[in-house]
């Protein structure tokens, strides 16, 4: 077998002869029969280094890496997968690459993944359905090892592509009574309903929502906030402002000032996230409106700048890092056979209570 007679190897091979950096063989692209032929070894054993490195001693990785580096070779991970049940890729998808939440769902997910053999493919839905079904129909042909996807509103045909899926998937950011497989999230609804309880004890009573795109997140934020309001006796239709225009600090400005031509005297803002809720701070101090004993501000996800303005602003505070890491291990486990006993995770949340919600 190729470990026994590698292991007594000791002759000259086609290694030994200088080669350029990125070198092909001939005029095609370095194939993995080149790299074993140069290493003087099989391609099982090639094939080994790269995916199981820990079945392959040390020196012999070292030399097989370096005909690799020598030749310039990729390895197909489409070959791979046709040779095997997967590749060693995990696919995640989510909508949007530059929102700061998502961003640290992405720390999460390399932090555990670094010492880790699988690689990531990441795709943006740009918060459309049918872009999300498309992406998963490309990830699902290359057989990753495991999904991970973002929120519990997928259309009917990519929640059928997600039930026949033969890999492990993780549905994250949001938590329900019916995961496709395994779920890390919390509940939007009850985030909300709770900030603005915060505001009602307070002693705010003209409490008013700022919305921006309006995703089915959002909704539920809404929804949450406008059961609690309704409970109390003070909900008030003409206090709801949304936009499916994509949130930013100087939109929230704009809504804000919207929101006061037709309510002037409003004396709350609940805001569906934190770039709002800056824009309605700022907005309060360019017109020299008094926060927190004239007006109220909370948001949500709670992001770094929410603790360092004046005054500081209260947040729904969101584990976007622990969601991300959590995901990608219950994939892991699942994928080395070891699949979690709790596949329903509710990661829960903090109402961050900070001077801009507190009455003097």
């Amino acid at each position: 077998m190729d470990s026994c007679r590698e292991i007594g190897h000791t002759g000259r091979t086609d290694l030994d002869k200088p080669h350029r950096q990125g070198e092909r063989v001939g005029e095609r692209n370095a194939t993995l029969a080149d790299v074993a032929k140069l290493a003087g070894v099989s391609t099982a054993t090639v094939s080994r280094a790269l995916s199981a490195p820990d079945l392959v001693s040390a020196e012999l990785r070292g030399r097989i890496q370096e005909v690799i580096d020598q030749l310039g070779y990729v390895p197909n991970p489409a070959a791979r997968a046709l040779a095997s049940a997967a590749t060693n890729v995990i696919g995640v998808l989510i909508p949007s690459v530059t929102n700061n939440v998502f961003s640290d769902v992405l720390r999460g997910i390399y932090s555990v993944l670094r010492n880790s053999s699988m690689d990531v493919q990441l795709a943006n839905t740009h918060y459309s359905p049918l872009q999300e079904e498309k992406l998963l129909r490309v990830f699902l042909s290359q057989r990753p090892a495991g999904l991970i996807v973002t929120g519990i509103d997928q259309s009917p045909a990519a929640r059928k592509l997600l039930e026949r899926a033969r890999c492990p998937i993780v549905q994250i950011m949001e938590i329900d009574d019916d995961p496709v497989d395994m779920m890390v999230g919390f509940s939007h609804w009850a985030g909300a309903r709770a900030t603005a309880t915060h505001l009602i004890e307070q002693g705010y009573r003209k409490i008013a929502f700022i919305g921006a795109r309006m995703d089915p997140r959002t909704q539920r934020r809404l929804d949450g906030f406008a059961d609690a309001l309704k409970e109390a006796g003070i909900y008030e239709e003409q206090l709801i402002v949304t936009t499916p225009q994509p949130s930013t600090v100087g939109l929230g400005c704009v809504l804000f000032s919207e929101l006061l031509s037709i309510a002037p005297d409003v004396d709350a803002v609940f805001c569906n996230n934190d770039d709002l809720a800056l824009g309605v701070l700022f907005e309060s101090q360019r017109r020299h409106i008094d926060v927190p004993n004239r007006l109220g501000i909370c948001g949500f996800n709670d992001l770094e700048i929410m603790s360092v303005t004046n005054p500081p602003i209260s947040s729904v505070r969101t584990f976007r890092h622990e969601m991300g890491a959590q995901a990608v291990q219950m994939l892991l486990d699942t994928i080395a056979g070891k699949r979690p006993s709790v596949t329903r995770v509710d990661i829960g949340f903090d109402l961050i209570k900070r001077r801009s919600s507190r009455r003097q």
